[in-house]
């Protein structure tokens, strides 16, 4: 394969959905599979940095186990047996396909409660470290096998949006079975791809709110997730991974390419922030200020919040646990580490000349709508 030896980006996440990697019966295509290897080894020997988030592994098991298993399973049963089957076949095949090119993989296996706390967090983050400083690629995915209660990723595309803002990369691809956002449904001749999204930009009306194939996320997903990460300074593209030497084009030649870029904002955000803006789901409380704390949060200008703009504290939370930050209606504006534990913070409440209850360099605030 002859590339040019100037890339776009020095560090890539590149997730690999269960549409690309999967034929029309539910079974692994090798054939694909071979060819984004060839793809990933050219941009790995050009100097390219490439973390995989790949799908692949219940089709992996399921095209081994299929016909061959005479048990009843419910969804979660099968998940858990093909998943577990499927992931040794999969990294074995990705072993082999990457021993080709002389490159090494390493497989790591994650669940959603291990970006919990920022310890395991960066517990995570080093070992990939490690592992991109040794040459060697790291190959993730969510351990299916023990990850089936309601704490799950929504599916790769939440999971690849971590993995993009930890090691923070400068691209994060996401690979699926069409071209990027349109106007209406893609498959209306109508429709035209959005090649270029700008933060801020409307997309409502634009986002295919369904799934297809054997994903369990869809556009819509992928669409949040993209602008969550293009807002932490990371470009996102979402691109149709069966395209003929998709990754090296984007890449390499990116003109080339029709898929849809999410363009990222041009304000840094620190490294404990990129953790929170994921980690919502770990709050272990709520806060709720006046009208007018929430205006000088959501204002140009960086603040702490005060306990004189706190009106009500609920949640049982310790120092340092994460809180969501609510307006009176009861809308989620932020998310924050807390300074105090509930106890301290309910006593605070309202009262001038205190300490903030969340310090700024601790708080992030979602993008208003």
């Amino acid at each position: 394969m002859q590339i040019p030896t100037s890339p776009c980006w020095k560090r890539v996440a590149v997730k690999i959905g269960s549409n690309v990697l999967t034929r029309k019966d539910g079974t692994l295509d090798v054939t694909r599979m071979s060819s984004l290897v060839d793809q990933v080894a050219a941009l790995r020997k050009s100097g390219v940095e490439v973390i995989m988030i790949s799908s692949g592994a219940v089709a992996s098991g399921r095209s081994e186990l299929q016909g061959s298993v005479d048990i009843r399973l419910d969804s979660v049963g099968q998940r858990q047996l093909y998943s577990a089957v499927g992931q040794a076949k999969l990294i074995n095949r990705y072993y082999e396909l990457f021993r080709e090119h002389h490159l090494a993989v390493g497989q790591v296996l994650t669940m959603k409660e291990n970006f919990s706390t920022r310890r395991h967090y960066l517990n995570q983050r080093q070992c990939m470290e490690i592992m991109l400083d040794a040459g060697v690629i790291p190959i993730v995915n969510e351990n299916d096998t023990v990850s089936v209660t309601e704490l799950m990723f929504t599916d790769n595309d939440e999971l690849s949006g971590l993995i993009a803002t930890m090691l923070h990369v400068d691209a994060l691809v996401i690979l699926s079975n069409i071209s990027g956002l349109f106007t209406g449904n893609p498959a209306d001749p109508d429709s035209k791809l959005i090649e270029t999204v700008m933060p801020g930009d409307d997309l409502s009306g634009c986002v295919i709110a369904g799934r297809s194939g054997f994903g369990r996320g869809g556009m819509t997903t992928k669409c949040n997730i993209a602008r969550r990460v293009a807002r932490e300074g990371i470009e996102v593209v979402i691109a149709c991974g069966t395209e003929s030497e998709i990754l090296t084009r984007l890449c390499f030649s990116p003109e080339s390419v029709g898929c849809t870029r999410f363009v990222p904002s041009d304000n840094a955000v620190p490294a404990l922030k990129r953790w929170m803006a994921h980690s919502s789901d770990f709050a272990k409380g709520v806060i709720t200020i006046n009208s007018q704390a929430a205006e000088r949060l959501t204002g140009p200008d960086p603040v702490s919040l005060l306990p004189v703009g706190v009106i009500d504290v609920k949640g049982n939370f310790e120092k340092d646990d994460l809180v969501d930050v609510a307006t009176p209606d009861g809308h989620v504006i932020a998310l924050g580490r807390a300074a105090c534990d509930s106890r301290q913070a309910i006593d605070d409440m309202g009262c001038h000349d205190r300490r903030p209850i969340i310090h700024y360099d601790y708080l992030y605030i979602y993008e208003q709508s």
